[in-house]
């Protein structure tokens, strides 16, 4: 009986003890207290929105509260809304009309190497049209950067958490991209992992020009980790990491708008590999749902409790990050499987032909 508990142990105590720390919530950047006045004159921000009349007031707003000197540039994504009207109205705002999506181009790379040609900043923040920045956050990015000397800064959006959809999933999503992810390996100079989150980049606009721009990159659908690692192959550094001064303005709610989100990209992360899907399945199935039944058997009782505490205590940091309650770990193995049944979800959609929907667009899983 000591296969049903031992691979969990293994697992948990592993992430417990890698000298990397993937359950750590060290790589974190909070606003500055005193950033209002700071000189933000060498850098552009470049905003890609379509369709999003409902946040981009409030992010433009965000962003008028950072300092001195920042230019800003709205791509307009084809919109069928007021998106492009309401972003005229702010000040030192430039907003473009995008053309219509050429073939093999994804819709929001094509929106940000149509505004990349404005840019003529040393530095370019690339910002999701539904991220809301907190006062202080870009001078403390801008100070991370000089800290750290890094030519590729992101952080992962504080994901607003209003049900209990979002309190048991999101948190979660944080922690499981870490897991694959592990921003201490991301942030060294080790060349196999880089890792990055795409609402909030902070980018040197020379790295961007050496590999090729968004044209290097066009179709692809995770484009964040894509660019870091295109970066990071260039010999450029990079560095990622948390924060809750980049506010998420999208409301999810409910389990179908989390599976949407995570379910459009999911295979697509796995390299749509029916062998890594499998391997992932094996993994979830070690990890969660084995443990459980070795509760029930006495042979085993203490090992498989010995699991699940250590991998109630791998996801507390992130918990407390949030500050959600503790007893949100006992419900990760529910969690973890319904990430996996919305993989499960990404990959048959695959094979039915679409390899992802988003905004009103499909792209086909031939492209």
């Amino acid at each position: 009986m000591l296969w049903l508990a031992l691979p969990a142990a293994m697992i948990w105590f592993g992430v417990l003890l890698a000298p990397w720390r993937p359950w750590s919530t060290r790589e974190r950047i909070e606003p500055m207290m005193d950033g209002a006045d700071a000189d933000c004159s060498e850098v552009t921000v470049l905003i890609p929105a379509r369709n999003e009349a409902e946040v981009i007031a409030q992010t433009l707003t965000s962003l008028q509260q950072q300092g001195r000197g920042l230019r800003v540039i709205v791509v307009d994504d084809q919109s069928e809304d007021d998106t492009a009207v309401i972003a005229r109205r702010f000040a030192n705002v430039e907003v473009l009309r995008g053309a219509p999506l050429p073939s093999g181009w994804a819709g929001k790379l094509w929106a940000l190497e149509q505004g990349r040609s404005r840019v003529q900043s040393k530095l370019t923040l690339l910002l999701d049209a539904d991220i809301a920045l907190e006062p202080g956050l870009l001078p403390a990015l801008l100070e991370q950067r000089k800290a750290t000397g890094a030519h590729f800064i992101s952080l992962m959006a504080d994901l607003r958490r209003t049900s209990f959809w979002d309190r048991l999933l999101l948190p979660a999503f944080v922690y499981f991209f870490k897991l694959l992810y592990p921003f201490h390996l991301s942030n060294s100079r080790f060349k196999y992992v880089a890792a990055a989150a795409g609402g909030c980049v902070l980018v040197e606009t020379q790295a961007l020009q050496t590999i090729g721009a968004f044209a290097s990159l066009r179709g692809a659908l995770i484009d964040d980790c894509t660019l870091a690692r295109q970066i990071k192959r260039a010999g450029f550094r990079t560095w990622t990491g948390i924060s809750r001064g980049v506010v998420s303005l999208r409301p999810y709610g409910t389990l179908q708008s989390i599976h949407q989100m995570v379910a459009r990209s999911a295979y697509t992360q796995l390299g749509y590999s029916l062998t890594l899907l499998l391997l992932v399945t094996t993994i979830f199935a070690a990890a969660y749902w084995l443990p459980l039944f070795a509760l029930t058997l006495p042979a085993v009782t203490p090992l498989a409790a010995a699991a699940l505490i250590a991998m109630m205590l791998g996801y507390w940091p992130t918990l407390r990050y949030y500050k959600l309650s503790p007893a949100w770990a006992l419900l990760l193995p529910l969690t973890g499987t319904l990430y996996l049944a919305m993989t499960w979800s990404s990959a048959i959609s695959y094979w039915r032909g679409v390899r992802s929907r988003w905004k009103n667009r499909t792209y086909d899983a031939q492209v």
